[in-house]
């Protein structure tokens, strides 16, 4: 079972040292592990967790999602990168991530890395509901991020606001909305994973 292995892993597992993430909402300060995303997965974490997971993480997240989705409508964005750079335009969502997967085995960021020091930043651009249709269950191979509307960038620091105040989410918790400031604190948490 999931929790038999949990406790193996808790146990028997390779000690590793990750970094972690701090958002900062106004005078407000949150750390996360994983992933936190500012726009409609901030609704989609809040819709999920007052559901019901009779059916599994995954088919509740995917129902949220496409919940959300439908009533969604795509909002002016600024993200600032520790770089300097700058995205701007009508976005759907921006993910923070730290790890790879979110919201029931959503592969948000395939790629990153817990220890690089960095986030990898995915800003879906302006999205409608046929790039939805066609897109939505890549979420789970990592393959949206193909998208021409998606950009990937690797940031240490990151920085959103936007013409209306969006949703801020934390690791599938809603914690309040834009302006947000995120940032990676190297090397912070030390945590069992299983041994190779």
């Amino acid at each position: 079972t999931a929790s038999s292995r949990a406790v193996r892993v808790a146990l028997e597992g390779e000690l590793r040292t990750i970094d972690i993430g701090r958002v900062t909402l106004g005078d407000a300060t949150r750390y996360f592990a994983n992933v936190a995303s500012a726009g409609m997965s901030g609704s989609v974490a809040h819709r999920a967790n007052s559901m019901s997971k009779a059916l599994g993480g995954r088919a509740t997240f995917f129902y949220a999602l496409t919940r959300e989705f439908l009533a969604w409508k795509n909002t002016e964005v600024t993200v600032r990168l520790d770089s300097g750079d700058e995205r701007r335009g009508a976005m759907h969502d921006v993910i923070v991530a730290n790890g790879r997967t979110h919201g029931g085995g959503m592969k948000l960021a395939p790629d990153a890395s817990q220890d690089d020091g960095l986030f990898d930043v995915v800003c879906i651009g302006d999205v409608n509901k046929l790039d939805f249709i066609t897109t939505a269950p890549k979420l789970y191979s990592g393959k949206y991020l193909a998208h021409p509307k998606v950009d990937h960038i690797r940031s240490a620091t990151v920085e959103i606001d936007a013409a209306e105040p969006l949703p801020v989410e934390v690791d599938g918790e809603p914690i309040g909305t834009t302006p947000a400031r995120f940032e990676v604190v190297p090397a912070s948490l030390r945590v069992r994973v299983p041994s190779k």
